[in-house]
């Protein structure tokens, strides 16, 4: 069992942790798909099949996938883990005290696998033949007693490793709060992860990892926009310099629209010195770089051109930029279609949807091989390889 460590985007990636699209899927309609944050209805048995894919094409290159389900699996036979995310879920004032009390009891005979089905998947109100008292009563059938978490796929979002510490995020949605807190079940409770240092939790400033990126070792930078408050950002760094997993952090405030959703869906690593990037924002995007100060309060610096701030906090001389597309209309359809959120096995070695051709090609025209997997069902949800994967064990940068 290798210890977890991460402290690049691009170093030997040894362990990811994947969530298989399940279920949860299969309760996306277009009544609810909007309020469950997925742009369209996937087809599930497809979607399936495409992540399967994209497990394997990470197997080849001998990597070792973890997956939530079977974690969460595991936890769940151990009594304080079932306890905490029991408590967890039925912690929600619009079930009303005779509801909760019912789910908690259905809840606690479950057996282990079925437990984590169901925090997965949700309950609607027809599935739970104990429910009882007047929210139970006003419920249609197909109403949810449990949300289903279709965004679970994504699992950087809900939890970051820098360097042997974990960052369990907290996010902005409600409806994407309890993946995290069962992230959280997993960490303290499952013995691959006894010991570990926890960066962050739930519950603390509005933070998603799709916003973190690992520059260099000791050198993050932290999106701001959409999801991550500058509070969210103020509070990991804190939490970094005190716990010496960084240096520098660089926060880069982004633009709070569908597309730019997250710092990774518009800027991710494809070598120790190369990023690919949406071409609109490769000369605009600034950042402010932060680091440790007397007394323990940060010093926030001038506001400075991405490339460069992050080419001195690397300490290269020039950070490479890839574009997405050729032109503008098809940069601008290949970073909707997540042509920018490449997950790095190595350095030089990426995965990307296929579908994103022309970002593709740049991207071997400057040296990256590319694994190209198939993301039509997998990007409804609007998210690629680096969003879909949360690394555990990288071999560290030299």
């Amino acid at each position: 069992m290798s210890t977890p460590y991460a402290d690049s985007e691009v170093g030997r990636l040894r362990t990811v942790l994947l969530h298989r699209p399940g279920a949860e899927l299969k309760r996306l309609t277009p009544r609810n798909n909007d309020q469950l944050l997925f742009d369209s209805i996937p087809w599930v048995d497809r979607a399936q099949q495409e992540h399967d894919a994209f497990a394997a094409a990470l197997r080849d290159r001998d990597v070792e996938v973890l997956y939530v389900a079977d974690l969460l699996t595991d936890v769940m036979a151990v009594d304080a883990a079932r306890t905490e995310a029991i408590t967890a879920v039925v912690d929600d004032l619009r079930l009303g005290d005779a509801l909760q009390e019912a789910v908690s009891g259905f809840l606690s005979e479950l057996p282990a696998a079925d437990l984590a089905g169901v925090l997965i998947a949700g309950l609607a109100q027809r599935e739970l033949k104990t429910g009882r008292g007047l929210t139970y009563r006003l419920m249609t059938e197909h109403d949810f007693v449990i949300d289903p978490l279709p965004n679970l796929l994504f699992t950087r979002d809900s939890s970051v490793w820098v360097q042997g510490a974990i960052a369990v995020t907290s996010p902005s949605m409600t409806v994407r709060r309890r993946e995290a807190t069962l992230l959280q079940t997993i960490y303290r409770h499952h013995h691959r992860f006894a010991g570990v240092e926890h960066l962050y939790a739930p519950g603390l400033e509005w933070l998603e990892g799709g916003d973190v990126l690992l520059l260099a070792p000791g050198v993050l930078a932290i999106g701001v926009g959409q999801r991550t408050t500058a509070a969210g950002a103020e509070a990991l760094t804190r939490r970094a310099f005190t716990a010496e997993v960084a240096h520098i952090v660089l926060v880069v405030p982004i633009s709070q629209d569908r597309a730019t959703m997250h710092l990774d869906t518009v800027c991710t690593m494809v070598d120790t010195d190369a990023v690919v990037m949406y071409p609109p924002l490769a000369q605009e995007l600034q950042v402010y770089p932060v680091t440790p100060g007397a007394g323990g309060d940060p010093v926030i610096g001038d506001a400075e051109p991405f490339r460069t701030a992050a080419a001195r906090a690397m300490g290269i001389e020039a950070l490479r930029v890839i574009d997405t597309g050729l032109d503008p209309v098809t940069a601008e359809r290949e970073q909707w279609d997540d042509g920018n959120n490449t997950l790095c096995i190595a350095p030089r070695l990426a995965v990307a949807y296929e579908r994103n051709v022309e970002t593709n090609a740049r991207l071997a025209d400057a040296g990256i091989e590319v694994i190209a997997i198939a993301g039509s069902e997998l990007g409804s949800g609007r998210g690629g390889p680096r969003c879909m994967s949360c690394p555990i064990v990288r071999d560290p940068l030299d």
